[in-house]
């Protein structure tokens, strides 16, 4: 935790591997650290800037789908705050207030494209979270169609499971699991088709729903680098790994030094992290148009 976050005197409801979640009373306030997390750990180095990146980006996504699905966002503007929040400048441009939803325990994956554990799921059996898919499909290759592949939503440092949309709808029940599927699909298609146009491909990402009155709301942040994996349109090329806008970076530094990812994450030097920040900043200004 960097001090200003140790400065925040209100109560906290949840620290998660990003993003510190208080409890404002009525709503929640979330506040996106400069943390980075990579195979389920969290890094001991910081991102500088990191959680402005994504508090900006996700703010821009939810103005952009909000015609699809209402979301929690009740003000994500410093100066809308309340006064007494004010004097905690850390928050500024990197945090949200937000309705308190009730928090559907299911990660919403969808994939448009092959890669990440995907793929090697695909090599041993053609499939992608037991979901059949066509023969001759290569690393990084376009979908037919875009899959939902949701994963359990484990605490206290335990790894997501990938589950089947049968186990989904086991564990939410089948009207709120197909609700899921439609939303997620539906989201992924209106960001990647616009994506596109800005010379990004969104190869997959993670999304995350509530209840709020009775009513599936989107919530966490969406669309973002840290829950996205994006690749540049000029740079794709079916058939290897790609040069990734996203924290795949940092991942594939972690590999290339054999962590065992079982023992505490090692600290990321200078240059992979600045490499870092700039593809972050990259992404945020390909898609946006706006400087960061």
């Amino acid at each position: 935790m960097s001090n200003q976050e140790d400065n925040i005197n209100l109560p906290l409801v949840h620290k998660g591997k990003v993003r510190n979640v208080y409890d404002l009373g009525q709503s929640f306030l979330i506040v996106a650290s400069d943390r980075i997390s990579a195979f389920d750990y969290v890094i001991p180095t910081l991102i500088p800037d990191k959680g402005k990146v994504l508090h900006k980006l996700s703010m821009f996504w939810f103005d952009f789908v909000q015609g699809v699905i209402p979301n929690h966002i009740i003000t994500g503007d410093f100066e809308q705050f309340p006064q007494a929040l004010k004097q905690y400048g850390y928050l500024r441009d990197r945090s949200m207030i937000v309705k308190k939803a009730d928090r559907v325990d299911i990660e919403c994956i969808v994939r448009g494209y092959l890669g990440g554990s995907g793929w090697k799921e695909y090599q041993k059996s053609k499939t992608v979270c037991g979901i059949k898919l066509p023969d001759g499909l290569k690393e990084s290759s376009k979908l037919p169609e875009p899959v939902f592949t949701p994963s359990s939503k484990e605490e206290g440092g335990k790894h997501d499971e990938n589950i089947s949309f049968a186990e989904t709808v086991n564990r939410v029940g089948k009207e709120t699991a197909e609700a899921l599927q439609k939303y997620s699909i539906e989201l992924y298609r209106k960001v990647n088709d616009y994506s596109l146009s800005k010379g990004i491909i969104l190869a997959d990402t993670k999304l995350e729903f509530g209840f709020y009155d009775d009513k599936l709301i989107l919530i966490d942040e969406i669309f973002t680098p840290d829950s996205s994996r994006f690749w540049e349109v000029e740079k794709y090329q079916e058939g290897k790994s790609q040069d990734s806008l996203d924290k795949q970076y940092v991942r594939d530094y972690l590999e290339k030094i054999n962590w065992d990812k079982a023992s505490p994450a090692p600290e990321l030097p200078k240059e992979i992290v600045e490499k870092t920040m700039e593809k972050y900043v990259d992404v945020y200004e390909k898609l946006t148009g706006k400087k960061f």
